[in-house]
């Protein structure tokens, strides 16, 4: 897959920060989470192009948003359930009421609910599970960021 262009809207180039993480500035809607894929290094962002199309696919209704140089998905625009983060060896997905979800995603946290799904290069998580998690997660109370 070729890699798309890591521009922002005025033509400046994006930033990385530690871990390859785009630094993008925080909006709303779709384009500024295409911003935070189209600059994500090297094999990241397929994966990033992966989650955004199954998320997409899975809730077609769902809103974006980009807070703390990380994409965030929820239904309503002000309560988010997923959201993902580029980390030196791989993508880091959140679930932030994952505790709830059937079985659990695979990563602990220190906090009650958040739960975690790390991709690593050439290892894309199971589709139909993710898919399951995706739709879960949305039937949740969402967080408010």
């Amino acid at each position: 897959m070729a890699s798309r262009s890591s521009k922002q809207a005025d033509g400046t180039p994006i930033t990385l920060l530690s871990g390859g993480n785009p630094q993008i500035p925080k909006g709303h809607g779709d384009a500024v989470v295409q911003a935070y894929i189209n600059a994500m290094p090297g094999w990241k962002q397929e994966v990033g192009i992966w989650l955004d199309e199954v998320i997409m696919r899975t809730l077609p209704g769902v809103r974006k948003m980009v807070k703390w140089n990380t994409p965030f998905y929820g239904l309503d625009g002000e309560t988010w359930f997923l959201g993902f983060h580029c980390l030196n060896k791989y993508v880091k997905v959140a679930f932030l009421k994952g505790a709830h979800l059937k079985p659990m995603p695979p990563g602990t946290s220190k906090q009650k609910d958040p739960r975690y799904l790390d991709i690593y290069e050439n290892a894309l998580p199971d589709e139909e599970q993710f898919v399951s998690w995706v739709k879960q997660a949305a039937k949740l109370p969402g967080e408010k960021l």
